[in-house]
């Protein structure tokens, strides 16, 4: 990577994303910058300033930027002013999730939730994809879900193997079923973030199709990642047992190795990975069993 460089995290006040800045400092270099990006300015500029107080003072620069990932013109702007003041970004990692509790209507909160899951999602791929300097790293955060398997094979056509334009299409699709109460008989599962992860993996599969060889050529990245469960106030609600959770460091630590790596595996370009491995996009079977008790 370059001897100065950008680094981007959304969704970074609190949790995973957080932590992902706070290895980022730590682990990056005095001359490096990292942006601590959310949508709330005093949240972000606190969260900003409490990371870079902290030890060691050889850590990397961190400053608060405040963008809504839901606004695409926003994102579109922000990277075009990094490419402007520092001729590009070298790792983007777009984290941002929209908290949805177990009691709360699915269908009432999917606007939101698809907004900051996968229009976000599409906007960091389009708007940073062609600023991301050579050995650059640009990755989506997902979950084991977004395997294909765990949606019904009606659906499949819809994602895979599909351009980012058809990932977009399906998307409204999905969106538009839930408004017109249609979404259970064309296939859709209930629970939002099944088909919301393995659109977002599909995204990430659909650029980086089209990006591989050059990328693979300078050992940029294009991926996907899957933390493994972290105990945050966003996934603690859907679990009774959390003796198996990580810390939001500790979840960070497989995904920083991976960001600072300094070779790219060929194998886990464009993919889901977990853990330093890649996840079969096939795998999965529908959560039928979740739906049923959302209901």
């Amino acid at each position: 990577m370059n001897a100065s460089r950008i680094a981007l995290v959304t969704g970074a006040n609190q949790g995973l994303g957080r932590a992902l800045v706070e290895g980022l400092a730590a682990r990056m270099n005095r001359d490096d910058l990292v942006l601590l990006t959310g949508r709330d300015q005093q949240r972000v500029m606190d969260a900003a300033h409490q990371v870079a107080q902290a030890p060691p003072s050889t850590r990397a620069r961190v400053e608060g930027e405040v963008l809504d990932v839901t606004d695409t013109g926003a994102v579109s702007r922000l990277a075009e002013d990094l490419r402007a003041r520092h001729g590009g970004v070298d790792i983007v990692v777009s984290n941002a999730v929209a908290r949805l509790l177990p009691g709360e209507s699915q269908a009432e909160r999917a606007d939101e939730f698809i907004d900051v899951s996968n229009t976000a999602t599409h906007a960091v791929l389009r708007s940073f994809g062609p600023v991301l300097r050579p050995g650059g790293r640009l990755l989506v955060v997902a979950s084991s879900l977004g395997t294909l398997g765990h949606l019904t094979p009606r659906l499949h056509h819809l994602f895979d193997g599909a351009s980012l334009d058809q990932v977009e299409y399906a998307v409204e699709s999905w969106r538009s079923a839930i408004h017109h109460k249609t979404a259970a008989e064309e296939g859709w599962p209930l629970w939002l973030n099944v088909p919301s992860k393995v659109a977002q993996v599909a995204a990430v599969r659909a650029v980086a199709a089209d990006r591989r060889e050059r990328d693979l050529a300078t050992g940029t990245l294009v991926a996907a990642v899957c933390p493994g469960m972290v105990d945050t106030p966003t996934s603690r609600p859907w679990f009774d047992d959390y003796s198996q959770a990580q810390s939001p460091a500790q979840a960070a630590e497989a995904i920083l190795d991976l960001i600072l790596a300094e070779h790219v595996a060929p194998a886990l370009y464009g993919e889901l990975v977990r853990f330093g491995q890649a996840l079969d996009w096939h795998s999965g079977t529908p959560p039928t069993e979740q739906d049923r008790l959302l209901q």
